[in-house]
């Protein structure tokens, strides 16, 4: 990923990472500065929160709980930005990928990060798959299966032609700012209890820590947690001179991913409120838009979720792949490109050959990469509290720390409270 780059094809606007890399560490382009970079990372963390996995798990636990999953939003808002700036931190110290890191504080727990890490990008993508099927579903009316199918091959298209990825990036601007713009109309349109919502935000008539986990998971959960701070080293972002910039890109970020994820709830919860009963095995998140804005909104609504489906299959491929090198070096560019395409093909054949639905299988995705958030999360805990000589002799802020350490007991015990009903989800 660090080729050299002419000056002139850097000028012609020829050359960015390449599209896997580029949509899986949530930035556009290859940018000629560590700041632009930075933004961009922060415009996409925006763009991204709205993927196929968020906007169904949020479906679908809106139409369940109501107003009351308001307060599983704002839980799963402050555990993002605990994980991603301790993680940034940590990373950038180091300046070593988390597999390298992981295991040169305990060994061997690199490696089995790695298998996590892979496992549930393989679970993410067969989800990220069945939301670029329900996406065409919505905007076509073509059958899920047949969707994600197509998508997945136009996917692997996609990732072997540099062009082609350059393109996307450039389109998942559009896409993202019209989801953001149609979210932000529908919520309008949808009229939702807003003074409700706000009072379960902080006092939840219930609490359901299988559906905070799942968002958790969805939105934090397996190689998410990992992309935006490798990019960070791509960028040239390591040392500890960087550690403020990288604490604000991450808050930040999260600040404004956070608006977004409210505003879609919101949305749901006006369409819920007003008596609307959500399929939630079909395609609960379509119907919202729909009965908010009629056929245009689920129309619109089908675009911009295929777009950020298919986006979301290269950049779990990618990522998953690239923690692929920690077992073998000879694993070069080229190999991994191809590995890669196997992989996609791999999370195609398990969607189209499983009965689950699409819907069942992006909450599904969610809620086993939030059972697997706290493993790695603990290492890096040990490796900021005890292993300092990994970070270059410098320690994290003491309160990024404690609430780190508060934050990997509570994804613990929510992932242990919640084991069970998340594999029920299967069955949906």
């Amino acid at each position: 990923m660090n080729e050299q780059v002419s000056p002139e094809k850097e000028r012609e606007g020829e050359v960015s990472v390449p599209g896997p890399a580029t949509v899986a560490s949530g930035t556009v382009g290859f940018v000629k500065s560590r700041r632009a970079s930075l933004i961009g990372a922060i415009f996409m963390m925006a763009t991204s929160a709205i993927g196929p996995g968020f906007i169904t798990q949020t479906a679908t636990f809106t139409a369940t709980l109501g107003a009351a999953f308001a307060f599983g939003i704002l839980v799963s808002i402050v555990i993002d930005f605990i994980v991603q700036a301790n993680i940034w931190q940590i990373i950038t110290l180091s300046g070593k990928r988390a597999a390298e890191l992981a295991n040169a504080a305990i060994p061997f727990s690199g490696f089995i990060l790695s298998v996590l890490v892979i496992v549930g990008g393989l679970v993410f993508n067969i989800g990220n798959i069945a939301g670029a099927g329900l996406g065409l579903n919505a905007m076509l009316g073509l059958d899920p299966k047949i969707g994600g199918a197509i998508s997945a091959l136009l996917a692997i298209a996609i990732f072997l032609s540099r062009r082609a990825g350059l393109l996307m990036d450039r389109a998942m601007i559009v896409f993202g700012l019209l989801m953001i713009t149609l979210t932000v109309v529908v919520a309008i349109i949808a009229s939702p209890p807003v003074g409700e919502a706000l009072r379960q935000t902080v006092m939840p008539d219930t609490i359901d820590f299988a559906a905070i986990t799942t968002i958790v998971g969805g939105t934090i959960g397996g190689y998410i947690t990992y992309a935006g701070a490798h990019k960070l080293l791509d960028s040239g972002a390591a040392g500890p001179e960087h550690i403020k910039q990288v604490t604000n890109s991450a808050f930040m970020g999260i600040a404004v991913t956070g608006i977004m994820r409210y505003v879609l709830f919101l949305a749901f919860l006006g369409v819920t409120a007003s008596g609307v009963m959500l399929d939630i095995a079909a395609n609960p998140a379509a119907q919202a838009f729909e009965s908010a804005a009629g056929e245009w909104g689920m129309r619109a609504f089908g675009l911009v979720l295929w777009a950020a489906g298919i986006s979301s299959v290269i950049g779990a491929a990618f990522t998953s792949v690239s923690f692929m090198t920690v077992f073998s070096k000879k694993l070069d560019q080229r190999r991994r490109g191809w590995v890669t395409v196997v992989f996609i093909l791999i999370g195609l054949a398990a969607y189209l050959t499983m009965g689950t639905t699409p819907v069942a299988l992006l909450v599904f995705a969610g809620g086993f990469n939030g059972l697997i958030l706290p493993i790695g999360f603990t290492v890096f805990m040990y490796i900021a509290w005890f292993r300092r000589d990994l970070l270059g002799g410098h320690r994290i802020q003491m309160w990024l720390l404690c609430l780190g350490s508060l934050a990997t007991v509570l994804t613990w015990y929510m992932g242990v409270v919640s084991f069970s009903k998340i594999f029920e989800f299967l069955a949906a």
